[in-house]
């Protein structure tokens, strides 16, 4: 069993959204309890109601991308998927196919499973570059299907 996810998924997946929730989180309760007419320039209420928006919209898209990640394994028979709370295994057979997405920095792998598992339809999990082209190259059969 080898993991072609990145090491930094746990990171992604927990340290960034909860740090970033509960700073916003504090900078909009600090705005609402302020008691003044104006901020930077703006009537205080517009300002509140506006980084109320920014706090929700940011929480809608940390739900929506980095929450879903996951930490994959892979060997010979099965694809290991887990949410760190749950484990799951997956065989190939159940594999519709592979979707790859590169954005310079990092790339995101969906595998789109022919039947609904327990994390849904689609996985997705942000791939080491180095570990999943290993995996890749060392079981080129398990891929040929998806190509």
């Amino acid at each position: 069993m080898q993991q072609v996810s990145t090491s930094l998924t746990i990171f992604f997946k927990f340290f960034v959204p909860i740090f970033w929730t509960v700073f916003f989180f504090g900078f909009t309760m600090a705005v609402w309890l302020l008691d003044s007419g104006t901020f930077a320039g703006m009537p205080i209420q517009t300002f509140r109601y506006g980084i109320l928006a920014f706090l929700l919209l940011g929480v809608v898209f940390f739900y929506f991308t980095v929450l879903q990640l996951k930490r994959v394994e892979m060997d010979q028979t099965h694809i290991f998927v887990t949410n760190y709370f749950k484990n799951f295994k997956y065989p190939w057979s159940n594999i519709e196919k592979i979707e790859e997405r590169d954005f310079v920095i990092f790339r995101t792998i969906h595998l789109v499973l022919k039947e609904p598992g327990t994390f849904g339809k689609k996985i997705t999990f942000v791939a080491s570059r180095r570990k999943f082209n290993a995996f890749i190259k060392e079981n080129p059969h398990l891929f040929k299907q998806f190509a």
